[in-house]
């Protein structure tokens, strides 16, 4: 690292991604420090300056004995052992160490007490919740929210004449024929446990899915104006059911909602949707598809005057970046309902189907929003 990049890192302070501390002393806190980073996108920790910035530096004695420390930490007091550089930088005659902390590949990290430690800002959280926990072995792709057993939901919840047309559909064969009871199949395809139905079966195949995780919806409404909130609105609907009842519905509701114009074409002709219907699908079903589903939350639909917000529960997952996403890069998140919903949806789970909506409405705007854990796609609506 350049000294010229240092002096502007600190310049701008401390942020999720850049810590400083004056000295380390405490073994405890150090852990605590660098799990925090391994847990989330890496990061660095500068050590020889104050929290505001002022450069207090660090003596010859104080950086051996530091780096001994740092190495004693990461391999006795997390785990699993991390193995972060460092570097010795001058500045106006002062020694500053910069510990640089790369994401770990195998989260979630702990200190040795067991606690797990997320970033929060630039400050640091404990976590306790059991659905960050979760969700920070979701980013590391070792827990599938849809993949969960769903607590009460028994084989008598399923919709069994909607799961045997998907089974001639896709296999070609009738349910009825087969050998195997109805349990195993559901095993085989991974949608059930023990008699009992994982999200995923429950939310593509389950009678009334609402009934178990009332978050398995889409909040719909129209608001007069351009205010989200406001307290008068044109439609509102709850639209629950399966996916693909969920996915028709919403698009029913945005049909019935949005202008019809004529587009250049002549008088008698029918008119067409101010948003192309492509567009529509293809943010809808990502929504559907690749949202959040250990955040109890439903995706909010929402229209105002000058725009179309669709809203879902959780951030972009892993590394990914609302670039890399224009460019076509994805992660499965959900891989019960991406592998399902490529034959129950217009789903190809290709990662294109934000090209696709992008090349027919280039304004769309795209909000990875980390704070509120959330995910917005804007999609401004024609003037009139």
């Amino acid at each position: 690292m350049e000294v010229l990049e240092l002096l502007e890192i600190i310049e701008r302070g401390e942020d999720s991604k850049h810590q400083f501390k004056e000295i380390i002393t405490d073994p405890k806190r150090l852990a605590e420090e660098l799990v925090a980073f391994v847990n989330h996108k890496g990061g660095m920790l500068v050590v020889g300056v104050g929290n505001l910035g002022e450069i207090r530096g660090l003596s010859k004695e104080e950086v051996y004995r530091i780096n001994q420390h740092i190495s004693y930490v990461c391999s006795n007091n997390i785990r699993p052992a991390i193995n972060p550089s460092t570097e010795v930088l001058t500045i106006d005659d002062k020694k500053v160490m910069v510990v640089e902390v790369e994401r770990g590949l195998n989260r979630p990290y702990c200190d040795s007490n067991g606690a797990f430690w997320i970033k929060c800002g630039a400050d640091k959280r404990k976590v306790t919740a059991p659905e960050d926990l979760q969700r920070i072995f979701q980013s590391a792709g070792k827990l599938k929210a849809d993949e969960f057993i769903v607590e009460g939901a028994t084989l008598n919840d399923l919709d069994r004449e909607r799961f045997a047309r998907f089974f001639r559909d896709v296999y070609e064969r009738e349910l009825d024929e087969l050998e195997l009871p109805l349990d195993k199949v559901l095993e085989n395809l991974h949608l059930a446990k023990g008699g009992r139905l994982r999200l995923g079966g429950l939310f593509l195949f389950g009678m009334h899915p609402e009934l178990f995780r009332p978050d398995l919806a889409v909040k719909a409404v129209y608001f007069f104006g351009n205010d989200p909130a406001g307290m008068e609105y044109r439609d509102r609907e709850d639209i629950v059911g399966k996916i693909e009842i969920v996915f028709k519905n919403s698009l029913d509701f945005l049909k019935r909602n949005l202008r019809k114009t004529q587009q250049g074409r002549d008088f008698n002709t029918l008119g067409k949707l101010e948003i192309p219907m492509p567009v529509l699908e293809e943010l809808l079903q990502n929504a559907l598809i690749h949202r959040d589903y250990f955040k109890h939350a439903p995706i909010r639909l929402f229209m105002f005057d000058d725009r179309v917000e669709i809203i879902s529960p959780g951030k972009l997952p892993n590394s990914l970046t609302v670039e890399n996403i224009k460019y076509g890069n994805s992660v499965m998140r959900n891989h019960l309902l991406a592998s399902f919903g490529t034959r129950m949806l217009p789903y190809q789970g290709l990662g294109t189907g934000i090209l696709r909506a992008l090349k027919l409405q280039p304004n769309i705007q795209f909000i990875n929003d980390e704070m509120g854990n959330q995910f917005k796609v804007i999609i401004p609506r024609p003037e009139q």
